[in-house]
């Protein structure tokens, strides 16, 4: 009997260990590798900056100096110049900037945006049946493994880091935020 015992818990033993090293390996497979691609998100991100582009724009619901613009749930306004506004969500900043002189179908605000980087991962703009112009660059930092995204439309526009796998989430946002601006005077 000690013996059938013995060769019984040495093959439970062999079992755990077993699934332990499988279960180790697929977690480390699965932190070694980029689940989320930045080229794949690239592309998703394009094609929701055009379709949220395209989408009734939200009501703005915030003021601040000569703008108006929407701002999303969670979001708030850590502070304020006079051209540039800074959000958070979480542990997340964003900059609003925009230029009242500029109209929804001025590239200039995009042209200085390219015009900043020497290379850019994603570099897209397009434009609405009433010309309004919208854009999106990403550039992949060095250091954190983020990425710069910007999007904007006409004199306007938001930036932030952001992870490759939440490239298109803020993308959708930040088109929100930066498609409902409305300026003053």
């Amino acid at each position: 009997m000690g013996l059938y015992s013995y060769e019984r818990e040495a093959k439970k033993l062999k079992f755990l260990k077993t699934i332990t090293i499988f279960i180790l390996s697929l977690l480390l497979l699965s932190a070694c590798s980029d689940n989320a691609s930045i080229k794949e998100e690239s592309i998703a991100a394009i094609k929701t900056a055009k379709a949220t582009f395209t989408e009734k724009e939200k009501k703005p619901n915030k003021k601040s100096g000569k703008i108006h613009f929407f701002l999303p749930a969670g979001y708030v306004i850590k502070s304020e110049s006079a051209n540039n506004i800074i959000l958070r969500n979480g542990s997340d900043t964003y900059i609003l900037f925009f230029n009242p002189k500029e109209s929804t179908t001025s590239d200039v605000v995009y042209k200085a945006t390219v015009d900043q980087h020497k290379e850019l991962y994603t570099n897209e703009k397009f434009a609405s049946t009433d010309n309004k112009l919208g854009f999106i660059t990403i550039d992949q930092l060095k250091d954190d493994g983020l990425n710069e995204l910007t999007i904007g439309v006409g004199g306007a526009k938001i930036t932030t880091q952001s992870e490759t796998s939440d490239l298109v989430q803020n993308t959708k946002t930040m088109m929100q935020i930066v498609n409902s601006v409305k300026f003053t005077e």
